[in-house]
């Protein structure tokens, strides 16, 4: 009789409230692909009939951040207003309201809506302790994830899975599509390299949602001593992993377009070198260039477009790369997103614009930083070497091949819904 009263009270919610803890952040000039009623995808989260009775009468702890929304309200308001008891929010990187500068400290604080106090899993501290994890009975991981190895919300989960383990606690993960899940690209990461960043002996893009990450960590023994913890994974309806699916919220400040979001994958290796991604523009990750390359002329039919950029301080870029300095480069934002998605990548990362830009660079014994953090997101020196010494893009992919086939087989095992192939 309870779950039919908080089933119904929770339609009733979701109908007519819309979220007091986050804001509805629609992408930027992107039309929404609408479907079918009973084939329009629903995430796990709003698959209710499948978790909420996992959660009555139990203390919770949630690890969510903007992207935790069912409908229009967020996870947490919803769990409030049906009088679930929570015990924390945990918050990863962005934080929990998710504005927070890639790379910026999260401290803990509460949430000034309802009291709970909120523990930032980003800065010094990664896992839950003891201590954050000890009034709750359940644990509920819900997060939108974008499908590259180095987007650190898959290292928030590998360590919360780490502390459910460590102190016998169930985790529910509530799945989300993957909007980078229809292939599989990128250099395999090597063991010496593992950071946030990158933890696992996997691609760059990976094709797994969340749930099926989660499968993996604890099939393949990643936790320490190849510990496992209590998992259970609800899944998305109407899903696979060659459907299309559209982001609502930007998963991360500089994730504001679908277009952006595909080209993720592949930029993101600029932020290892002395090249802008756009932060501090109203472009992030749709156009890049640096103050270290020449003046690039335009000729007709030219693209992608040439173009100069001045970062700026802002939100979720309060000090960009190159801040207030001119910045030559190119521009990627006139690309068609179904078009990018469907033709230009061919299922692969887009490799061009880094092996172009490495080529025009004028001292390219500068071109990336000595930190190495290249060589973090590559998860290995090959990536690099092979850049420095000229190779070929067809020449590149061909080194990560076999790698790729035998992670594929390993990745088999783990998935939750029909594949690209």
């Amino acid at each position: 009789m309870r779950m039919i009263l908080i089933s119904t009270t929770l339609s009733i919610l979701l109908s007519v409230g819309a979220c007091k803890n986050s804001e509805s952040h629609p992408l930027v000039a992107e039309p929404v692909t609408t479907a079918a009623p009973d084939t329009a995808i629903r995430t796990g989260a709003e698959q209710t009939e499948g978790w909420l009775p996992k959660v009555q009468g139990k203390t919770v702890a949630l690890v969510v951040n903007q992207t935790s929304v069912i409908g229009n309200r967020h996870l947490v308001d919803t769990l409030v207003s049906l009088g679930v008891n929570i015990s924390a929010i945990f918050a990863p990187e962005h934080g929990f309201r998710g504005t927070e500068d890639a790379g910026a400290t999260i401290l803990n604080a509460k949430d000034t809506a309802t009291g709970i106090p909120v523990i930032s899993l980003y800065g010094a501290k990664k896992k839950p302790s003891f201590s954050d994890l000890a009034d709750a009975e359940v644990v509920i991981f819900d997060i939108q994830d974008v499908g590259a190895r180095f987007y650190t919300y898959i290292s928030t989960l590998h360590y919360v899975m780490e502390a459910c383990a460590e102190f016998n606690k169930p985790l529910i993960v509530l799945d989300r599509p993957n909007p980078n899940g229809f292939y599989i690209d990128g250099p395999v990461l090597e063991s010496g390299y593992t950071s946030f960043v990158g933890m696992h002996p996997v691609p760059v893009v990976h094709g797994m949602t969340i749930g099926e990450y989660a499968r993996m960590i604890n099939g393949e023994g990643w936790l320490p001593n190849k510990a496992t913890c209590s998992l259970e994974v609800i899944t998305c309806a109407h899903y696979d992993h060659s459907r299309h699916y559209t982001i609502t919220i930007p998963p991360s400040p500089n994730l504001r377009t679908m277009r952006a979001i595909y080209l993720y994958p592949s930029l993101c290796f600029f932020e290892g070198t002395q090249v802008s991604v756009g932060r501090g523009t109203d472009k992030p990750f749709e156009l890049y260039g640096s103050p270290h390359l020449p003046a690039i002329k335009a000729s007709p039919g030219m693209y992608p477009a040439p173009l100069t950029f001045i970062p700026r301080s802002g939100p979720g870029a309060k000090s960009p790369p190159f801040m207030q300095t001119n910045c030559q480069g190119f521009d990627l934002s006139g690309m068609d997103t179904e078009l990018l998605r469907d033709s230009v990548l061919h299922k692969q990362l887009y490799l061009q614009p880094l092996l172009d830009t490495y080529a025009r660079f004028d001292d390219r014994s500068k071109f990336f930083l000595e930190n190495n953090f290249f060589n973090k997101l590559a998860g290995n020196a090959e990536f690099m070497m092979q850049i420095k010494g000229g190779l070929t893009e067809e020449e590149i992919r061909m080194s990560w091949a076999d790698d790729l086939n035998a992670f594929k087989q390993v990745r088999k095992k783990y998935l939750l819904y029909p594949d690209f192939e």
